[in-house]
């Protein structure tokens, strides 16, 4: 195991009817930007709760945050704050509006031109500054409840990039897991295949000598595959939902990943998708994730095959045989929870794919764990998902 540094301050509030607790967690004098998205928290009730306990609380809203967040809208909430003089945001929301909130926080205080630069120059424009969030979490997904991280689209560009800082990670987040009873099919879908993705960019990579964190990664993939179809099959099984929002949170709040190699490459191509057509997050790295294990069969292949046995049971044939059921098997969960896995299956024609290599050449940048995947793999991986 490598050698790492691990804090996690986010002080998390789980279960049912804690949403009344946001009024204990904010500064009593605080003024408060309340940001969430498309308004479906007014018509679970959610806006309801939060809003009346927040009712000697100074508070202003910001609403309309989209799915893939967008740059110029949280812009606009960042010239909000400043005129209104807010100290402090509260996302009410999937990760979605939580990444939005986390970009708007540092952005507000940035001080040397277009906070952009964050995203577009992440490896060397590390955030100093950021202002105070709190959370409260509708939808299991991103595990951005218990991170630092951000992933936020600029529209006039076409470019969907991601940063990362201690200095956002929320102050407290909230997870009431009967939140889960009013998702419909489609973020349940999107929040099983997201966490469990997350665990695999952690955990697919190469051993290096780390049992305790491969157990816990293949514990967060057993329950997402055990307990995901329930509360699809059961909106309003609490304890199917409890596990499914906790095995969410689990699989991105750093534990997993300290002191083992990582890879996120899957995610970093997955990204490009989304900025082109519009896909959903997770169902692109449901599109690449496959290609990627496929590509990279030899590199992972010791952790493929233990990921082949301990998770689906494969135990027989040639290696390369147990690769291929690993993957298949993978494809099979995927899309028995409801989300399909090739490039064609969402009208993506072949010719994107150069696109995005073009993308990657331009950067420069190798991708995964060795840092050994270039552009031309890039294409090699999502060639495999046409």
């Amino acid at each position: 195991m490598y050698n790492f540094e691990y804090k996690n301050p986010v002080k998390i509030i789980f279960g049912k009817g804690t949403i009344p607790n946001v009024v204990n967690e904010i500064p009593k004098n605080a003024k408060v930007l309340l940001t969430y998205g498309g308004g479906s928290i007014k018509k679970t009730g959610v806006y309801e709760q939060v809003t009346k306990v927040l009712n000697k609380i100074e508070f202003i809203e910001f609403g309309g945050i989209e799915a893939n967040p967008h740059y110029e809208t949280c812009m606009k909430a960042v010239d909000i704050i400043k005129k209104e003089k807010i100290n402090f945001l509260l996302s009410v929301g999937g990760g979605s509006v939580l990444d939005a909130t986390k970009f708007i926080a540092a952005a507000t205080l940035y001080k040397n031109g277009d906070p952009w630069e964050i995203l577009n120059r992440r490896n060397e424009i590390f955030v100093e500054e950021a202002m105070p969030i709190g959370a409260v979490l509708t939808l299991p997904a991103t595990g951005s409840e218990m991170n630092g991280n951000s992933v936020i689209t600029r529209i006039s560009r076409m470019e969907k990039l991601a940063f990362g800082s201690p200095k956002v990670m929320p102050k407290f987040s909230i997870l009431d897991p009967e939140c889960v009873f009013t998702l419909p099919d489609t973020q349940v879908s999107n929040g099983v295949v997201d966490a469990f993705v997350h665990v695999v960019e952690q955990y697919l990579t190469f051993n290096v000598n780390s049992p305790i964190q491969d157990r816990f990664a293949e514990s967060i993939l057993t329950t997402l595959i055990e307990e995901g179809p329930k509360v699809l099959a059961d909106r309003k099984d609490y304890e199917s939902a409890a596990n499914f929002m906790w095995s969410a949170t689990m699989a991105l709040n750093g534990l997993i990943g300290a002191g083992v190699a990582q890879d996120w490459a899957t995610h970093l191509i997955g990204h490009e998708l989304t900025a082109l057509h519009g896909i959903d997050h997770a169902q692109t790295l449901a599109i690449v994730l496959p290609g990627m294990m496929h590509v990279k069969r030899q590199n992972k292949k010791d952790k493929i095959l233990q990921y082949g046995e301990r998770i689906w049971g494969i135990k027989s044939g040639t290696d390369n045989e147990k690769i291929d059921k690993a993957i298949t098997k993978t494809i099979e969960f995927f899309e028995s929870v409801g989300i399909k896995t090739t490039l064609p299956d969402y009208g993506v024609p072949a010719e994107t794919i150069n696109i995005i290599m073009a993308r990657f050449e331009k950067r420069g940048n190798k991708l995964g764990e060795n840092a050994d995947i270039d552009f031309n793999e890039v294409g090699e991986i999502l060639r495999n998902r046409l």
